[in-house]
């Protein structure tokens, strides 16, 4: 089983937007039984809370059910058997590399968006992603945007990862 874990900072916002986008994107892929999509936060201060209600709104208008998450921090075991973090921005992309226990490790992080082919080929300081939390709709649309615009290359790595056969 792959496992991949989307890291922002309170898993209310960005983290889960791209966990459940995912999800769905690999199980339609033919993906969804090779792969667990989980989400996690470098702060427990939202710990329990759900999904923002904008988050959920754009989910919502995706066709997508994301009523049953609770936020929670990045589990201490993540390390252990994670293949691939996804980082939302700058700050979580440091804290992964960070506390990454080996150099193997630290190669599994990335940031989200450098699967996005509009801003893959730009320097990882202007790939992350900003914090709707802050804004309004308008920037929880954003968000969904760059999720949607990154997922279809997270697909096609981890169908590389795990062999032309999958």
């Amino acid at each position: 089983m792959y496992r991949i874990m989307t890291v922002c900072t309170g898993n209310i916002c960005r983290s889960p937007l791209a966990e459940y986008v995912l999800r769905e994107a690999l199980a339609d892929a033919g993906l969804g039984e090779s792969v667990r999509v989980e989400g996690g936060g470098i702060s427990d201060e939202e710990h329990g809370r759900p999904m923002d209600r904008r988050a959920l709104a754009q989910l919502r208008g995706l066709g997508i059910d994301g009523s049953a998450h609770r936020a929670r921090e990045l589990p201490s075991d993540a390390w252990e058997d994670t293949d691939l973090f996804l980082a939302a921005d700058l700050n979580h992309l440091r804290f992964l590399r960070r506390h990454a226990p080996s150099p193997d490790h630290r190669e599994r992080v990335r940031l989200l968006r450098s699967f996005d082919p509009a801003s893959a080929a730009l320097p990882e300081e202007r790939q992350g992603m900003a914090d709707p939390w802050y804004g309004d709709e308008s920037d929880f649309v954003i968000t969904r945007d760059q999720v949607l615009a990154s997922v279809p290359g997270v697909v096609e790595f981890v169908r590389a990862e795990l062999g032309a056969g999958a």
